[in-house]
């Protein structure tokens, strides 16, 4: 039997990903765990996956499991362009800050990125880089690449959304959605996820598991598949075709068949806000984005920094300035909320020693 390594009561704001695995979750896994079942998504829980999706995002839906938000994207990408194709994204989009250079790297497109004060493009931002289309010496723009809620935690209304998928299409582009917290975008503003997707005009899109209760696992659906080619293919050569997808695929059932993928947004969202509430009025603390999913970005002094994090993991976003992200998940409870709070008032109001006493 495994020795426990942690302590079960630690509680971070870091990441959704330091979250651990949902109950139902779970529960799922030990289900579809019994017997055998056909490899590589020959199975009748990816069968019923792809009805589930079917109804939450359209008919054309269809629906591939992949192992990573990174994978998602980079199959996804590479599925929507060609060889001398380029993306245009934000420059604060996941896609250009935090894989390594893997859709570049792996998926061999070009990024062509655009400052954006509040990590959101418009059509007027993307046509700062849609240009040279015939120009042989340019990579050709093909694909918008949004992301929703974005990387400063702000939100895309529906409208927004179905603005730049009408100007993309208009200009021979198509249109990509990083969906990793797309339920949260969803219970935030209180929408099916097919308002933020089919409706609006996405192309194809990723559809986030990890963060959002799962063990791991991240969809890849494509809702026009004349948007994509090759893309089981290009799956399985990007190393994310799970051999034993049914895995992944009863993980997203349980989370898609019951709402527990809106409870659990909702639940991380509301988190959120409650921590943003009990912060904002605190000398000394600056909440610098509109705190609207799971994710509060603020400035802090660096040495309260230092030490809040000896207690309660966070990361620095930006070092030059101070700030930080503090990020809720399905299991952040309003007692961590508010002991986190309360260290941060303690920090300062300058007794730190009350502090670290209090939260060890």
């Amino acid at each position: 039997m495994l020795s426990r390594l942690h302590d079960p009561a630690s509680r971070g704001f870091a990441s959704d990903n330091y979250a651990g695995i949902h109950p139902e979750i779970l529960a799922a896994l030990a289900t579809a765990n019994e017997g055998h079942q056909a490899a590589y998504g020959d199975d009748v829980y990816t069968e019923r996956l792809q009805q589930l999706f079917r109804e939450h995002f359209g008919e054309r839906a269809r629906v591939y499991p992949v192992l990573n938000g990174t994978g998602a994207n980079v199959v996804g990408l590479q599925a929507m362009s060609e060889p001398w194709g380029a993306v245009i994204c934000a420059e604060s989009a996941h896609v250009n800050t935090d894989e390594c250079g893997a859709p570049e790297r792996v998926a061999h497109v070009k990024l062509l990125t655009v400052p954006t004060p509040d990590g959101k493009l418009t059509p007027a931002l993307i046509d700062q880089q849609a240009w040279g289309r015939g120009d042989v010496h340019r990579a050709q723009p093909t694909v918008v690449a949004i992301t929703q809620p974005t990387e400063l935690g702000t939100l895309y209304t529906p409208q927004e959304i179905a603005d730049i998928c009408a100007h993309a299409h208009e200009h021979g582009m198509r249109v990509y959605l990083d969906g990793a917290r797309l339920a949260h975008a969803a219970a935030a503003l209180d929408v099916p996820l097919r308002a933020l997707t089919t409706d609006a005009g996405v192309d194809v899109l990723s559809f986030g598991g990890t963060k959002n209760g799962l063990l791991l696992g991240e969809a890849l659906v494509v809702l026009d598949p004349d948007a994509v080619r090759g893309t089981a293919f290009l799956r399985k050569a990007a190393t994310q075709l799970a051999s034993k997808m049914r895995f992944i695929s009863a993980q997203f059932i349980a989370l898609m068949e019951s709402g527990l993928w809106l409870a659990n947004a909702r639940h991380a969202n509301e988190m959120a806000r409650r921590l943003a509430d009990a912060v904002s009025g605190m000398a000394d603390v600056r909440i610098v984005q509109p705190v609207q999913t799971n994710a509060v970005f603020a400035i802090l002094p660096a040495d309260a920094t230092a030490r809040l994090q000896k207690s309660f993991p966070f990361y620095v976003r930006n070092e030059r300035t101070g700030e930080v992200r503090w990020m809720c998940s399905f299991d952040t409870a309003p007692e961590d909320v508010d002991a986190f709070a309360a260290a941060i008032a303690r920090e300062l109001t300058g007794d730190r020693h009350v502090a670290e006493r209090a939260t060890h």
